[in-house]
């Protein structure tokens, strides 16, 4: 599992994706990297491609890689995403992430920013109709 949250606070989280994607058409995944020692970045693409990439009919998946050992965060969005939400709205939420993480703030940084994430998604993919959970709200590790 993983040093910095207990498992309350993962299943705290799962919860929190569940809220955050309950009023738009968005997906939030979450992976926590404890393995990797070289590019972060490139990973964290790799596990987007895996987890996320086209995998969603309006293309609005997000993905949270958080590497704690490394003190490394990479949110990528799909391209539906990128269309809509400005680069300055996600740079915003990654300062404010890591300057959580520097104090030990894992938890309560990341449920902020899923349910965060979640208000920004509901303006642009608001649920009009079923809504449909097309990934998985689990934590993903490595």
């Amino acid at each position: 599992m993983s040093n910095f949250l207990t498992n309350q606070q993962i299943a705290s989280l799962v919860e929190a994706i569940q809220s955050a994607e309950e009023h738009s058409t968005g997906e939030i995944r979450v992976h926590i990297d404890s393995n990797t020692e070289g590019d972060n970045a490139k990973i964290a693409f790799k596990v987007f491609e895996e987890l996320c990439l086209n995998k969603t009919k309006e293309k609005n998946a997000v993905l949270f890689h958080v590497n704690f050992e490394q003190k490394y965060l990479t949110i990528i969005g799909d391209t539906g995403i990128h269309e809509k939400v400005h680069q300055s709205y996600w740079d915003h939420l990654h300062d404010y992430i890591t300057s959580e993480f520097a104090k030990g703030n894992y938890y309560k940084a990341l449920k902020s920013a899923i349910l965060e994430t979640g208000l920004e998604l509901k303006k642009y993919f608001p649920v009009t109709g079923k809504n449909h959970n097309e990934l998985p709200n689990e934590i993903t590790f490595s």
